[in-house]
C-alpha cells in the first residue's frame, strides 16, 4: 500500500524526538508492519463530533494519546485566554471514567492547563460524567473536562469539553477550539510541567453535593421512603456508576437493592462483557440472571461514564421485559408530568426536548400537558443549548435521546444515569404499591396516547475505506431518492445538510428545516419515519425506524414489527 506524501510527513514528525521513545517504536511498527493502520492512524485528525473528542487509543493524530489530548487542551487553554480577557483566574473542572489510561489523559490535561496558569479542579478518582457537568456549574468553572468514551468498545477513549454552563460545547465553541488546536504547530508549544500548586483535588464532598441535589429535586423530596421492599438489581457493567447509584437509592429509601458483584468493580478491560452498553441484551444479562434469583422486579444498568441507562422490569406475568430508549423516554416524561400534575407545580411556561431521532409519542405527551416540545439535532449538547436558551424564560422539564440517555431538571446540563435509575426506581415502586407494573404503564400510555414502535440499525465500516462508503451511501440517498419505502409511498424527504424539504412524487418544495447536519429524514403516507446519518462517534452509519398505529389493539404489535422489517429491508439494501 503507498501511503501518501502528507501522511509519511506527519509520520516523520512524529519519528523524531519531539516525542517520547515508546510513541516512536510503536509508530516504527506500524510503519513497518501495518501500512492501512499507518493511514488510518496519521490521515486524518480527531474532530469533535456530537459526543466530543473520541477515537481508538493509539499513536498518531486521529488517535487518542497522551499528545492529541495535549494538543486538545493547549487548545482549549487557548481558546479560554481569548474568551475571558477580563477574568483574573481562569477555572476548569476535570473528571475522568474507567476507561484504561482515562486517568493518565486526566493527569495530562491538569498538567497543561496548569501550565497555562489555569486553576484545575481535578476528581481525586473516576467519576461519572453528569458529576462533570454539576461540578463545573457549582464550582463556578469557565469550561470542564471530562476523559470517556461513554459505552463504545474498550480499545475507545474520549475528551468531552464543557462550557461554562456544563453543557458541552457547541458551536462556535467546539469549531473554535479545533481552531486553536490546529494553529499549534511542534509539540513543544504544548506547555507542559504546569505549577502543582495550580491542581486542586476535589472528590467526596462535591459527591454529597451532587447527591444531595438530586435527592431534594421536587419530583424526588417527598418520596423518598416509598417502595422500600422493591427488590432492585444494578449493575455499573464496571463503571463509574457503582460509585455514586447503589448510594443514592440507599439514602432514597431503597433497602432490597443487589449490585451485580462480577461488574461491580471499575475495570477499562470490561471482563464480562462483549461491549459496555446498557442497551444491548448481553451487557445486562448478568443483571437480569441476579434479578431472576432474587425476583427483582426492576433491573438497572448503567455504562462507563454512567449518563446512558438500560431497563429490564416484570410483566403482569412475572417475565422481565427489556425496554428500548424510546420506552424508557416515554415512561420518564409520563411519570415527570403526572408528578408535576399532582404536586401542582404544573404551572407556567414548560419546554421539553427530543432529539429528531427520539420518539414522537412524547409529542404528544407534551401536547397533553400543556408543554411546549422542542426538536433539536441528535447529541445531548444540543438540548443543553436549549435549556441555556430559554433559561429564565421557560421551564425545562425533561429532556431525551433514544439512546437510552435522559435529564430531568437543569441541575446538570447532560444526561444523567444516576438521577434516571432514582426516578425509575420510584416509578417502579409507586406502581408496586397500586398492584401494577412499568410493563402496563407503558401499555397504558399507547392505549391513551397512540402507540410509536422504533427500531435502528448501524452499519459498521472502520478506516478510511469505511469512511467513504458511509458518504457514498448518504450521496446515493441524495441523488437517487427512493419514492416508496416498503411499500409505503414516500411523501416527504428532508435533507438537514442542503437544508432542502420535497415531496419525491410531486417534487413540491415543503418547509424547509431550521437544523443542519448530514442527517436525511423521510415520512411516508403512513407516517412512518426513517431518519439516516453517519455517526458522529463511532465508525457508523445509523438507519432510525419509526411506525405508528394511532389506536393501539393486540395485533398493533405484530403488524408494526412488519412495516419495520420491510423498511429496512429496502432502506439498509439500497
Amino acid at each position: 500500500m503507498e501511503i501518501a506524501d502528507e501522511v509519511m510527513t506527519r509520520v516523520r514528525a512524529w519519528l523524531s524526538y519531539e516525542y517520547d521513545s515508546d510513541t516512536r517504536e510503536r509508530v516504527q511498527y506500524l510503519l513497518d508492519n501495518d501500512p492501512t493502520g499507518l493511514q488510518d492512524a496519521f490521515g486524518a485528525d480527531l474532530e469533535f463530533g456530537t459526543g466530543g473528542m473520541r477515537g481508538l487509543m493509539g499513536v498518531g493524530p486521529n488517535r487518542l494519546n497522551i499528545y492529541t489530548v495535549g494538543r486538545a487542551t493547549q487548545g482549549l487553554a487557548n481558546y479560554l485566554r481569548q474568551h475571558n480577557t477580563t477574568v483574573s483566574e481562569l477555572r476548569v473542572a476535570i473528571a475522568y471514567d474507567c476507561r484504561n489510561n482515562s486517568n493518565r489523559f486526566a493527569e495530562i490535561a491538569a498538567d497543561t492547563l496548569a501550565a497555562n496558569g489555569i486553576r484545575v479542579f481535578l476528581f481525586e478518582s473516576l467519576r461519572p460524567t453528569p458529576e462533570l457537568s454539576f461540578a463545573v456549574r457549582v464550582l463556578a468553572c469557565h469550561a470542564g473536562i471530562v476523559i470517556t468514551a461513554s459505552h463504545n468498545p474498550k480499545e475507545y477513549n474520549g475528551y468531552k469539553v464543557y462550557w461554562s454552563d456544563g453543557a458541552q460545547v457547541v458551536p462556535p465553541h467546539d469549531k473554535g477550539i479545533i481552531e486553536e488546536v490546529q494553529k499549534l504547530g511542534k509539540s513543544e508549544e504544548v506547555k507542559r510541567k504546569g505549577d502543582q500548586g495550580n491542581i486542586v483535588q476535589i472528590g467526596r464532598e462535591l459527591d454529597e453535593v451532587y447527591l444531595s441535589t438530586l435527592l431534594s429535586h421536587p419530583l424526588c423530596a417527598n418520596r423518598l421512603a416509598e417502595g422500600t421492599e422493591l427488590g432492585i438489581v444494578y449493575t455499573p457493567i464496571h463503571g463509574t456508576g457503582g460509585m455514586l447509584v447503589p448510594q443514592l437509592l440507599k439514602r432514597a429509601g431503597f433497602r432490597n437493592v443487589h449490585v451485580v458483584s462480577k461488574q461491580r468493580e471499575a475495570d477499562g478491560n470490561f471482563p464480562t462483557v462483549t461491549s459496555p452498553n446498557p442497551e444491548e441484551e448481553s451487557a445486562m444479562s448478568m443483571a437480569v440472571a441476579l434479578a431472576e434469583e432474587n425476583n427483582a422486579t426492576l433491573v438497572l444498568g448503567t455504562d462507563p461514564d454512567a449518563d446512558r441507562v438500560g431497563m429490564y422490569a416484570r410483566n403482569s406475568a412475572g417475565a422481565l421485559v427489556r425496554f428500548d430508549g424510546n420506552q424508557i423516554a416515554t415512561l420518564l416524561a409520563y411519570y415527570v408530568l403526572e408528578r408535576e400534575k399532582e404536586l401542582g407545580i404544573n404551572k407556567g411556561k414548560r419546554f421539553m426536548v427530543r432529539t429528531i431521532v427520539t420518539t414522537p409519542l412524547l409529542d404528544a405527551l407534551a401536547v397533553a400537558y400543556k408543554v411546549e416540545m422542542r426538536q433539536v439535532l441528535t447529541g445531548f449538547k444540543y438540548i443543553a443549548e436549549i435549556i441555556a436558551q430559554l433559561e429564565g424564560k421557560s421551564r425545562f422539564v425533561m429532556g431525551a435521546e433514544e439512546s437510552h440517555g435522559y435529564l430531568v431538571g437543569s441541575s446538570v446540563r447532560d444526561k444523567d444515569a444516576v438521577q434516571a435509575c432514582l426516578l425509575l426506581a420510584q416509578y417502579a415502586a409507586k406502581c408496586a404499591k397500586r398492584g401494577t407494573n412499568l410493563y402496563d404503564e407503558l401499555q397504558h400510555i399507547y392505549e391513551k396516547f397512540g402507540f410509536w414502535k422504533h427500531a435502528q440499525r448501524s452499519l459498521v465500516r472502520k478506516g478510511e475505506e469505511g469512511r467513504n462508503e458511509i458518504k457514498q451511501r448518504m450521496q446515493l440517498l441524495r441523488s437517487t431518492p427512493p419514492k416508496t419505502i416498503g411499500g409505503e409511498l414516500v411523501v416527504r424527504i428532508t435533507d438537514y445538510l442542503t437544508a432542502h424539504a420535497y415531496c419525491p412524487t410531486t417534487q413540491q418544495e415543503l418547509e424547509r428545516p431550521r437544523l443542519h447536519a448530514d442527517v436525511i429524514e423521510m415520512e411516508t403516507e403512513n407516517g412512518s419515519r426513517i431518519i439516516v446519518r453517519p455517526s458522529g462517534t463511532e465508525p457508523k452509519i445509523k438507519y432510525y425506524v419509526g411506525v405508528r398505529d394511532a389506536k393501539y389493539t393486540p395485533q398493533s404489535e405484530l403488524i408494526l414489527t412488519d412495516r419495520i422489517t420491510r423498511i429496512f429491508e429496502d432502506v439498509v439494501n439500497e
